[in-house]
């Protein structure tokens, strides 16, 4: 019987301790959600405060909207003389908007359709006229993320680039570029 009774002791013991153990992590886990959870402390609220207007600057952006519908524009005339193209959309910091890859269209039209967009948007020129400046100054093509082929335009707010839309694929950049301002005329629309 004393067996039997430190035998069931034990296991009590074990459950006990195995309850107790339990009980302790759950009201941890519950302190360290609460403090998570918590408001800030006013000194931390006031840490943060409003810039004043002559710090800050507003600019233009193109809507995702008419990033697709000039995207598409481009990816239909395209299609319309039988191109596989990929068309891209970037905004003002040639960040991409949208990019189309039309059926069939090479893998590595995207990225160039992409890299020529950024290029048009960064000097607010075609790309084709931006590819005549490289007998001049032919370091241009070393800056990251440019390509300076034939074949994107930019999208301009009172003269100030907002966006750009650059086609690759086609057999000539003269193509691309006449697809991208079909996109670039979309947006004017």
């Amino acid at each position: 019987m004393n067996r039997v009774r430190k035998s069931f002791s034990r296991r009590a013991r074990v459950a006990t301790g195995g309850a107790v153990l339990a009980v302790v992590a759950l009201a941890g886990f519950g302190a360290v959600s609460a403090n998570a959870s918590a408001p800030a402390t006013p000194s931390a609220a006031a840490a943060s405060a409003a810039a004043p207007a002559r710090a800050t600057t507003t600019s233009t952006h193109l809507t995702i909207d008419a990033a697709t519908e000039a995207a598409q524009a481009a990816l239909d005339a395209a299609e319309k003389e039988n191109q596989r193209v990929t068309v891209a959309v970037v905004d003002r910091n040639g960040n991409t908007i949208v990019t189309l890859r039309g059926d069939g269209a090479g893998p590595q039209s995207y990225e160039s359709a992409e890299r020529k967009a950024f290029t048009a948007v960064a000097w607010n020129a075609p790309t084709s006229q931006l590819a005549e400046r490289l007998e001049q100054a032919p370091n241009l093509k070393d800056i990251p993320g440019t390509l300076f082929l034939a074949g994107a335009v930019p999208v301009t707010a009172g003269n100030a680039p907002i966006a750009a839309i650059g086609v690759a694929g086609a057999p000539s950049g003269a193509l691309d570029e006449k697809f991208a301002q079909v996109g670039a005329e979309a947006v004017a629309r």
